[in-house]
């Protein structure tokens, strides 16, 4: 617990500055974590990382993660899709020349993790752009929901929510971690006026569902990992895991901010 402890404390002290900074500094931060991401991923996959999928999964990770005005310049290339497609294609083509090395599942596998990590780390960095307030929206979700649910569930926590996935988790902490989540960050961004633009109800909505699917990304994340037999998705983090292991509910939060239209 005290390694755990300490090695939040040293990520927020980092953490912090950059997110109030933005700009090129949260953009350099988010593509080192994309790129530690993948390559947790392809550990897991026991892909060695100077192979040609592991560099081609590098490649697409920042590609999908660099903003959009940034291809504006590019001729011929408007989108990141375009290059993404691209980057996917010479997977395929890969498999072709591995000499069953590397087949189709592990193409796919590799494709849907870059996709995965470079969209959620995307539209963290896009979050930021349109403003603080909009991320913190997000980020604060994230960590009262985890926070939530981990202390309601210790308190009366019985109701296995999915026990063949992550058997520590429970429908009553589920459920407790919404509803702290969803009254705290509502009630405090109404009470500063922080998102204007939204009502207190549209809040209340926006953070339900943005906590739902917090939790939703955890699982996915905690389903991966079942399946690939790991306890942590790495051990860059002391007492906390990977990348994967801290950012997984934010990697499907943030772009459904953007579905939401939160980041127009």
């Amino acid at each position: 617990m005290k390694v755990r402890v300490i090695t939040a404390i040293v990520a927020l002290i980092i953490f912090i500055p950059i997110l109030l900074l933005g700009g090129n500094t949260l953009l350099i931060l988010s593509l080192l974590l994309g790129i530690v991401g993948i390559s947790e991923f392809l550990r897991m996959k026991h892909r060695f990382f100077v192979s040609t999928e592991a560099w081609i999964s590098f490649l697409g990770v920042i590609v999908l993660i660099l903003p959009r005005n940034f291809w504006h310049h590019i001729p011929l290339i408007q989108s990141s899709h375009i290059v993404f497609y691209f980057l996917a294609f010479l997977l395929l083509l890969h498999t072709v020349f591995s000499r069953n090395r590397f087949n189709f599942d592990d193409a796919g596998a590799l494709a849907l993790a870059t996709l995965y990590v470079g969209t959620g780390f995307h539209y963290f960095v896009q979050a930021r752009a349109v403003g603080l307030a909009v991320i913190m929206f997000g980020l604060l979700i994230v960590w009262l929901t985890d926070s939530g649910a981990y202390m309601v569930g210790r308190a009366i926590g019985k109701h296995k929510l999915a026990p063949k996935i992550s058997p520590n988790k429970t429908w009553e902490g589920s459920i407790g971690g919404s509803i702290v989540a969803v009254i705290v960050v509502s009630g405090l961004f109404t009470i500063f006026n922080w998102l204007p633009q939204y009502h207190f109800f549209e809040l209340l909505v926006l953070a339900l569902l943005l906590s739902i699917a917090g939790q939703m990304g955890d699982l996915i994340e905690s389903g991966f990992k079942r399946h690939y037999g790991v306890k942590d998705s790495g051990n860059i983090l002391p007492g906390h895991g990977g990348i994967l292991d801290r950012f997984d509910s934010m990697l499907v939060v943030m772009p459904l901010m953007a579905i939401l239209g939160m980041l127009s």
